[in-house]
C-alpha cells in the first residue's frame, strides 16, 4: 500500500487551513475549516492521482497539521 503525505497548515494572517503535498502534483486546497479541508482533501486526492496518471491502488494518506500562533504576555 502506498502512503501520501498531505501537509495542512494554518495561515494566521488569512484565517485559513491550507493542504499542499509533494506526493500529489497540483494540490493545494484551503478552507476556514479544518474538518472541512479534511474531507476536500478526501475528494481531491484520488482526482487529482487519475488526473496525473499516478493512481496507484489502494493508496493511504497521512495527514499531518501544523499550527503555530503568536501570544502577546
Amino acid at each position: 500500500m502506498s502512503e501520501l503525505l498531505i501537509k495542512l497548515t494554518w495561515d494566521p494572517d488569512t484565517c485559513v487551513w491550507i493542504a499542499e503535498s509533494d506526493d500529489v502534483p497540483g494540490l493545494v486546497l484551503e478552507s476556514g475549516s479544518f474538518d472541512a479541508l479534511i474531507e476536500r482533501v478526501r475528494f481531491a486526492v484520488p482526482e487529482l492521482l487519475e488526473l496525473n496518471g499516478t493512481a496507484p491502488a489502494p493508496v493511504q494518506i497521512r495527514m499531518v497539521s501544523e499550527r503555530c500562533e503568536r501570544l502577546a504576555i
